[in-house]
């Protein structure tokens, strides 16, 4: 149903192709993505923005690269918190990358509300947050395996749907293939979640940068870890786990506690 090439403007083509029933610009990416409502199902679609837009910290070229390598990405891994990526339009504005649509709330956003989703998050049962987290450590698992390193993760990545219970992954388009060296000083990021060496120049960017920032995701988001995890945590972001896949066996052995 999705062509190989458009030669419109996208906003043209997704009202061509159902309904724009939402509109999301306001990222610092530059992006621009669309929820659109087809007769029989429901899309995301993401693209790099209007080309002429030079306010983004990224250019035009380097925001089509970043969806280059989110397709590298869905294309290497599969897994339940993902959505699935059905199609790539090339058009004269990038490509148009359509994804299946998820609900969900933002955890990132207004974390101090009291009645925003990260609050409402952070008070479900522990039992309930420990299964998302251990949901996203699978995820990463995969990611690790397939070569992918964290790369601008915190908790804006992340929706949660509350009625079924549901974690979904978004905007990893910053992973890359590792491990690699630090060529910015201080990286992309949120600092509540970045590692010590994503503000070191010349540092080595690795899976032991994808464990600690996974551990501190989870010290953000579960507010009293029981002492086993808890003791994983802390080693994770202090002494450090040598790889993520360590990391990670060592949160499944305290889980199993």
């Amino acid at each position: 149903m999705f062509p190989g090439e458009i030669v419109v403007l996208p906003a043209t083509y997704l009202n061509h192709l159902g309904t724009i029933f939402a509109r999301f610009d306001t990222q610092d990416s530059g992006n621009v993505a669309y929820g659109v409502q087809t007769p029989d199902h429901k899309y995301f679609v993401k693209t790099a923005g209007d080309p002429m837009d030079s306010t983004p910290y990224l250019d035009f070229d380097g925001r089509v690269a970043l969806l280059r390598n989110a397709v590298e990405l869905a294309e290497s891994v599969t897994h339940a918190t993902l959505p699935t990526l059905h199609a790539v339009i090339e058009s004269s504005s990038g490509p148009l990358l359509v994804y299946d649509w998820r609900d969900g709330e933002h955890l990132g956003n207004d974390r101090d509300h009291p009645a925003s989703a990260h609050q409402r998050f952070r008070a479900l049962p522990p039992s309930e947050i420990l299964a998302a987290l251990d949901e996203l450590y699978d995820l990463h698992t995969k990611l690790d395996a397939a070569g992918w390193v964290e790369g601008d993760f915190y908790d804006g990545a992340l929706l949660y749907d509350f009625g079924a219970r549901q974690l979904t992954v978004i905007d990893l388009d910053t992973y890359r293939r590792g491990p690699f060296r630090n060529t910015m000083g201080r990286m992309f990021g949120s600092t509540r979640f970045m590692a010590p060496e994503q503000h070191s120049l010349g540092a080595p960017i690795d899976t032991r940068t994808t464990a600690y920032v996974l551990a501190r995701t989870a010290l953000v988001l579960l507010p009293e870890p029981p002492p086993p995890l808890y003791a994983v945590l802390q080693e994770a972001t202090t002494t450090r786990y040598p790889t993520y896949q360590t990391f990670h066996q060592a949160w499944l052995a305290a889980r199993g506690a």
